[in-house]
Parts: structure tokens; C-alpha cells; sequence
């Protein structure tokens, strides 16, 4: 049996399978060529005439060098396509998320009543937390997902387990707001308790809780979501790639994180062998023949096989080549 015959579902029947989809991510260990491969469904979903933004979510960006343009700190069209890309700026984003935060101590100083305080003490202190560029970076896919503007929304995600804390502040959210809320609603009961007037005061801070654990309601729904939402890991047929994909891939489904299954890339193809061919390959082959019969046995959803291409995927042309694989 050929190994493309393995696959039961592959990458066109699992989209058209989901006609509402919207938000597809792509994940796996550094090196796998997760960037390529979002790259190549976000340029074919586009060409079925979806408008597509490929958004990357990863500190350490390589959309730019991939489409040959610059598309970093803005929402820029993909010369020569429909498409849309975006380098997410971290700077911006997390000197943003600090004037966010100032803003937020300062409503809390003044409820307090505490002066002379040092802000930037408390801001400092804030956002030394080594989470807070994944809270800073997931707030903004979030205002992506939300602003709607695309049909569809295609992440190139940070390696799994960036990924993973990233996707999950959703949920550390939901636990950090009701703490939160249940503490500030007791604070308010005792300063009316304790206030001469009795009169109700407006609290800001309280209302912006309100309004954030509505805000984590909403993408925790879209998040868990199986018509709208998938997650799909890339992974190589190596020892490394698939050992990180087996550890994390049970977690994501414990988050309810939709998988929408797993990506082979780098597949030497067999008919590429002649009887010249370096004894070094056909030891590569036979290992790639052991690890792909194990990611068939480990997962069940194996939606492509991408072979090794006869240079690097730069600019459309090559994307689209990769897309001619991945999405036959």
C-alpha cells in the first residue's frame, strides 16, 4: 500500500467536510515548517474565494521571509494573490498591554484610595511574569478573531508548547477573572457597609472584569468550537517531531481545542529513488518508512504527506507548489 493511500481523510475533504470554518492554527516543534504549511492553506483558501488573513503568532517571525515581502505590523495583501498576511509587532503589542495594565492599577490606587505610590513599580511588577508576552501576544489574536473582518483566520502559531500556553490563557483567564470578581465584589460590599452615605459607587474596574470574563467567555467558545475552530500539528517523520506531537496532542483535546488533525512534511518520495541514488538517502528512506509507519499508528487523522522539494518555499510560487501537495 502506498503511503498516501493510508490516509483516510485528507486535507480538501477535511475543509469542505467544515464548511463554517474560521479559524485554523498550525502548530509543532521549531523546524517542522509550520509557517510553509499555513502559508500554503491560507494562500488555496483564498484561491477558492474566501478572504483569508495568514496571521503569525510567533515571536520569532518568518511570514516575511516566506512571501518575499514585508508584511510585518500590518495587514498587508500578498502580492500576486487574494490574500492577506500580518507579522503580529510583539513590541507594540506588549508596550500596548502595558499602558493597558497602568491604566487598570491606576483605577485600583484611586478605588483605594492609596497615594504616593509608585505605578511603574506595580506595572513592572506585573509584567515580569515570563507568561506575559503569551498574554499580551493572545490578546491579540483575540481583537483579530473579534474585529471579523475575514472569512477565514490562518495562525502560524509559536512551537507547541507556546502554543500551548498561548491557546490555553483562555482558560487561565476564566479562573484568574472569577478570582478576581468574587474578591472585588466583597471589597465593594464592605466600603458601602462601612461608607456613611450608602450611596452606590460606580466601580471601573469592577465593570472592566465584567466585560474581560465576557470577552474569555466568547473566545473560549469560539476556541472549542469543532465547525469553526482546528488545530493542525506538523510534524516531520523523526523521532524528535513525534514524540513532541504525542505529548501535547492529548492536551489540546482536554482543552477542547478542536484537532483537526496531522501534517507530514519532508517526505522523501520513493519514486525519486533510481539506482544512482547516495547510499546516505536510502538509509534516510528506509528511517522515514519506520517513523511514517508509526505516526499512522499514533494518529488516527494524518491528513497530508508533503515531500522534500527540490528547493527552499520562498515567495507565491513555491507556496503554491507546497499547496499542490498539501491540498491536492
Amino acid at each position: 500500500m502506498m503511503d498516501g493511500d493510508r490516509i483516510s481523510q485528507n486535507m480538501p475533504d477535511f475543509l469542505r467536510s467544515h464548511p463554517e470554518i474560521k479559524y485554523l492554527f498550525f502548530g509543532g516543534k521549531g523546524g517542522v515548517g509550520k509557517t510553509v504549511m499555513a502559508g500554503a492553506t491560507a494562500l488555496w483558501l483564498s484561491e477558492q474565494g474566501r478572504r483569508t488573513l495568514l496571521a503569525s503568532t510567533n515571536p520569532v517571525h518568518s511570514l516575511s521571509a516566506l512571501l518575499l515581502q514585508d508584511v510585518f505590523g500590518k495587514e498587508t495583501p500578498v502580492e500576486g494573490t487574494g490574500l492577506y498576511a500580518l507579522e503580529i509587532d510583539t513590541k507594540e503589542t506588549i508596550e500596548k498591554k502595558k499602558e493597558e495594565i497602568a491604566e487598570k492599577i491606576n483605577w485600583f490606587l484611586r478605588f483605594a484610595d492609596i497615594v504616593g505610590t509608585r505605578t511603574e513599580d506595580f506595572i513592572q511588577s506585573a509584567t515580569m511574569n515570563p507568561a506575559f508576552e503569551e498574554s499580551a501576544m493572545f490578546e491579540n489574536m483575540v481583537d483579530l478573531m473579534f474585529e471579523n473582518r475575514y472569512d477565514v483566520y490562518v495562525f502560524d502559531t509559536a512551537p507547541t508548547a507556546n502554543a500551548r500556553r498561548l491557546l490555553g490563557m483562555s482558560k487561565v483567564y476564566t479562573l484568574w477573572v472569577e478570582k478576581m470578581l468574587r474578591s472585588r465584589q466583597n471589597a465593594m460590599g464592605l466600603r458601602q457597609r462601612l461608607s456613611f452615605t450608602k450611596r452606590k459607587e460606580e466601580d471601573p474596574l469592577l465593570e472592566y472584569l465584567l466585560s474581560f470574563r465576557d470577552r474569555i467567555d466568547r473566545v473560549r467558545s469560539l476556541l472549542t468550537d469543532a465547525r469553526l475552530t482546528a488545530f493542525f500539528f506538523v510534524v516531520l517523520p523523526e523521532a524528535l517531531p513525534i514524540a513532541v506531537v504525542r505529548r501535547f496532542i492529548n492536551w489540546f483535546r482536554d482543552f477542547g481545542i478542536p484537532i483537526g488533525g496531522v501534517i507530514v512534511n519532508q517526505v522523501i518520495e520513493k519514486e525519486s529513488i533510481t539506482p544512482g541514488t547516495p547510499e546516505f538517502v536510502l538509509n534516510r528512506v528506509k528511517m522515514q518508512e519506520r517513523y511514517l509507519d508509526e505516526i499512522f499508528s499514533s494518529f488516527p487523522d494524518v491528513r497530508a504527506l508533503v515531500p522534500s522539494l527540490e528547493r527552499e518555499v520562498q515567495g507565491v510560487e513555491m507556496l503554491r507548489k507546497t499547496a499542490g501537495y498539501l491540498l491536492p
